[in-house]
């Protein structure tokens, strides 16, 4: 039987991640329509999407990848998307041979091409392993997406659009960012079930 402190706790979670959805809401969520269309435009060009993530944030890298190859809601054609942290004998190599930094930065290296976009989510906006990567998308000129946390930190700098859920409590961020990138799902989606005219 939970005790009351154990109740309120369970509570407080769910106000604290209400709370955090709600000033999201409150905000401009024109970066995350931003975000679908980039992404719709990259696949109906031919283009792949490409995760990036440490974590909890490769979990939803892993998410994201899975729902646009997969689907989300609906029937629709499979949409290329990789998360870049799934291949564990490429992340083992090359964080054993090159050093962690270089894990994503060397995928995007071998398999990012013309027309490609990139999707950077990172709670903090300071993971050099992401830092890295999307020096490398630059340089290659890719469109490139950042889902952060917090003040965005040098990842707000490095990408086109930006997605920040401003918040320090990395559990929180987390939560709202699931809600994000599933409405980023679910706008790529429809716009390959009902195509615009």
């Amino acid at each position: 039987m939970m005790h009351a402190s154990e109740s309120d706790l369970v509570s407080q979670t769910l106000r604290d991640a209400i709370a955090l959805h709600e000033r999201v809401r409150s905000g401009s969520v024109q970066p995350v329509v931003e975000a679908a269309a980039a992404i719709v435009r990259a696949l109906e060009n031919g283009g792949k999407v490409l995760l990036i993530g440490n974590g909890g944030s490769a979990a939803d890298a892993q998410h994201v990848a899975a729902e646009l190859v997969g689907r989300f809601e609906r029937r629709r054609r499979a949409l290329a998307a990789i998360a870049l942290s799934t291949d564990t004998s490429v992340v083992t190599a090359v964080s054993n041979d090159e050093g962690y930094e270089q894990v994503f930065t060397r995928q995007i290296e071998a398999l990012a091409r013309d027309g490609d976009i990139v999707v950077a989510i990172t709670t903090s906006g300071r993971s050099p392993n992401v830092l890295h990567a999307l020096e490398a998308v630059r340089k290659r000129g890719l469109r490139s997406i950042g889902v952060t946390g917090r003040d965005g930190g040098a990842v707000a700098r490095l990408v086109e659009i930006h997605v920040n859920v401003p918040s320090d409590s990395t559990p929180r961020v987390q939560e709202v960012h699931r809600t994000l990138l599933h409405a980023i799902c679910d706008l790529v989606e429809r716009a390959f079930v009902h195509p615009p005219s």
